[in-house]
Parts: structure tokens; sequence; C-alpha cells
């Protein structure tokens, strides 16, 4: 007979999320993520599987709530540039808020594990395209309704946003000079004319 299991699957995942969330995938052990999520290893392994797959469902979750973020900040402005500017000073907010800054999740994984893993190369680039897809959509609103300037490379510009983004995120975590920051998201937002 199968034991029923006695924790929250999803309450769980989201413990496991912020312990990775907080020191990485290579730096958070097995007792870290047991105590965290308030489950014994056993348990782990049978409702997840390893550490590794853990990690991975972990950064689904992650980069679907990410992705809604962002795109309820594009579409719940009275215009595009509106949201964007939403979505790069909320960021700002974040950074230089009371606590550790952890930055995003996707984007560390893209630092930490990405170049020597080829599963979080696609996990981080499928998170990267879906960001510029978002962008892309709402510059191509903001075209339709003449908000932006007619003649402007929808795609081009969105990625350009998310590298900047993803910038943005890593700088952030140096807590640099607040004008700088200020002065550069002032900068990649003037790009939308």
């Amino acid at each position: 007979m199968v034991r029923k299991r006695e924790f929250d699957m999803d309450i769980a995942l989201d413990a496991a999320m912020q312990v990775y969330w907080e020191k990485g995938f290579e730096a958070a052990s097995l007792s870290d993520l047991t105590s965290g999520m308030g489950i014994q290893r056993p348990s782990l392994y049978a409702a997840f599987g390893d550490k590794k797959e853990l990690f991975e469902a972990a950064l689904r979750k992650y980069t679907a709530i990410h992705a809604s973020d962002i795109r309820a900040k594009l579409q719940n402005r009275s215009s595009v540039k509106e949201g964007f500017r939403a979505v790069f000073e909320g960021i700002v907010e974040e950074g230089y808020s009371e606590g550790r800054y952890r930055g995003c999740f996707c984007i560390n994984t893209m630092v930490e594990l990405a170049p020597h893993d080829e599963k979080f190369e696609i996990l981080t680039r499928e998170h990267q395209m879906y960001l510029s897809v978002l962008f892309q959509e709402a510059i191509e609103r903001g075209l339709r309704s003449g908000e932006l300037e007619a003649g402007m490379n929808a795609k081009a510009l969105a990625q350009t946003l998310v590298v900047s983004l993803i910038g943005l995120t890593v700088m952030l975590k140096s807590r640099p000079e607040r004008s700088f920051i200020n002065n550069s998201v002032e900068t990649i937002l003037a790009l939308m004319k």
C-alpha cells in the first residue's frame, strides 16, 4: 500500500525555491532543502527526485510566476510606456529595498549553471525568449495605437530591453549608486519614442 503524502507539494516546492534562490544550486545542501521544506530526505526524493530535478521544478515555477508578473505590469497600465516603466522601476525598487537583494532566480541560474549545464542553458534561454515575446507584443500594441513612433523594429527593441533587464538585475546585486541606475533606466526607457 502506497503511503499518503503528509505535506503539500506546492508549499514544499515554494520553500525549495526560496532556499535555492537564496543560496544557489551548488551551495544549497540537502539539509538546507529538507529543513526549509519541512520534510525528510526520503519524502524529497519520492516527491521530486534528486536535488537537480527539484531545482528544475523550482526554476520552472519561478519562471511562470515571473513571466506572469511582467505580463501583468505590461498589460495593466494605461500605456505601453507606463507598463515598461513599471517593469524596470519595479526591479530597481526591489534592488534597493531593505534586506539582501537576491536578484532574479532565473538570471542567477543563467550565471551559475547555464555555462556548464545544457538543460539549464536551454531553460534560461527559453525564459529570455518568452520575455522577449511579451516585450515585443507590448511594443507592437504601442505601435498600433500610435503611442510609439512608427517604423520602430519591435523585435530588436524587445530583445534590447530583455538584455537591459538582465544587466540591470545583475548590477543591482552590487547596489551601485542609485543615480547611476536611475539614469540608466531613463535612457533604456527613452528607446521607446
